[in-house]
């Protein structure tokens, strides 16, 4: 067996590509559930011993529902160069298309995309099989994040390429066909590591922590806490020329993975929202990721949620933890992405003492109520993705989709809760224990131009 942490329990890579169909059904499923959750994962091949858990190899797993059935599991590895062994350093320089692609799964424009910050995006088919690289016809001239914005209201995909060298950040558009039609270099942005980012109505919100490169770093992701990268947040218009108005705001040391949502609020001042942890989170974390975890430790053990009030008009950041239960991987209602929301959701995590356990959480930002639906000994939850119900009137009414990892019985089940009490709806029984993961996507049929198989 693995010391690796990252190759170990919940993590365990599986070993190969399986499709079972007829997939057994507890409860009763929604109809109207008629997709794929897809959700990716780092799992590198048998014999594979990456160097840190984010150089392992993508798959993604597909679960497929329709009309109350659940008709399908399938597992793929993302076919890319660097799951053969090719290098992403060249004598040209980086090859982008030597991608783990394990970070994260969408669909834009009917096409499904598998994400790692580093490298270009990779192209799957409905049934999970790999396209190819994706470069928006040779419009996308840099990495991209693995965490895009699709505006709600105009079907915009908003990203951004970050880098360790200059230009540093650089930001996208693509229109709801898919095309790029808007690209600018960001001044003023440093080194700092910038994994995800916000839309509101009006703004791109960008963050820089105190995570940034070091070419120090031996684990082949080479960055690293420094008390000398300044923490701030950049907020820039979403105008054609927004780039020229950017701004920066000195905040707290810390550093932030994922962003909950943001949002103008009614005075027009900028709420931003989500899990960070400190310097000793984040390294608590790293040495985890990296093979050398302390005694009872694991990712998330530090990571709590924070908001920031940004008041453009004054210049000043208003910030605070706003909870003291370990969490991550927030969502939400993506409806109301870059609106005011009232609900949000993450997984929770036992803290650095032990205490507390896996679950799916709700917060309503109201009444500042915190639900938990608890999972159970030794399961742990994947990121628990909203779909909307069909003539939806409140914004929690719809379901909860997560893809359980239970170390006891070694299987795994997709549960479907109930986004308005956290009740379980539905259990799905998958045919083996699914590697724990990090981000996916509900893809209903419609968004694809053919749902059939």
């Amino acid at each position: 067996m693995s010391s690796k942490p990252y190759l170990t329990g919940h993590y365990t890579p599986v070993a190969d590509e399986i499709t079972a169909t007829g997939l057994t059904v507890e409860g009763t499923l929604p109809t109207e559930l008629t997709g794929r959750l897809i959700r990716n994962s780092h799992n590198p091949k048998p014999g594979v011993t990456p160097t840190h858990w984010f150089k392992g190899s993508g798959m993604v797993h597909g679960i497929r529902l329709r009309e109350g059935r659940a008709e399908w599991y399938r597992n793929r590895w993302v076919h890319t160069p660097a799951l053969d062994g090719a290098p992403y350093m060249t004598e040209r320089g980086p090859d982008l298309t030597v991608s783990t692609a394990g970070t994260h799964v969408i669909e834009h424009a009917g096409r499904l995309l598998a994400l790692c910050e580093a490298n270009f995006p990779f192209e799957l088919t409905p049934d999970l099989e790999t396209v190819g690289a994706h470069d928006f016809n040779g419009r996308l001239r840099t990495a991209m994040t693995a965490h895009p914005k699709e505006d709600p209201v105009t079907g915009e995909l908003h990203f951004f390429g970050s880098s360790p060298f200059a230009p540093y950040l650089v930001y996208y558009v693509s229109d709801a066909k898919g095309e790029i039609v808007h690209s600018a270099e960001i001044p003023g942005a440093t080194a700092s590591l910038k994994h995800d980012f916000a839309i509101t109505r009006r703004h791109v919100v960008f963050i820089e922590g105190n995570v940034t490169f070091d070419p120090a770093e031996h684990s082949g992701i080479p960055y690293g806490w420094s008390d000398q990268q300044p923490s701030r947040i950049g907020v820039m218009p979403r105008t054609g020329d927004g780039a020229r108005h950017v701004r920066w705001f000195s905040i707290e040391p810390g550093n932030m993975l994922h962003v909950a949502n943001a949002y103008e609020d009614g005075q027009g001042r900028i709420v931003l929202e989500g899990p960070t942890v400190d310097r000793e989170g984040f390294q608590l974390s790293w040495n985890w990721w990296v093979g050398a975890p302390e005694r009872g430790t694991e990712p998330n053990t530090r990571s709590y949620t924070r908001r920031w009030v940004i008041d453009t008009a004054a210049g000043t950041v208003d910030e605070q933890i706003i909870d003291d239960l370990a969490v991550e991987f927030p969502t939400l209602n993506e409806d109301y992405l870059g609106a005011e929301h009232r609900y949000q959701y993450a997984v929770s995590f036992p803290d650095q003492e032990g205490f507390g356990g896996y679950g799916v959480v709700k917060y309503d930002r109201t009444t500042g109520a915190r639900r938990i639906h608890q999972v159970g000994d030794a399961r742990l939850p994947s990121e628990a993705v909203f779909v909307p119900a069909a003539g939806a009137t409140n914004e929690d009414d719809g379901y909860l989709l997560t893809v359980i990892s239970d170390l006891k019985q070694d299987a795994s089940q997709l549960l479907v809760l109930d986004a308005a009490g956290l009740d379980r709806i539905a259990t799905v029984h998958l045919p083996r224990r699914v590697t724990a993961g990090i981000h996916g996507s509900w893809i209903p049929d419609s968004a694809l131009d053919n749902g059939e198989d």
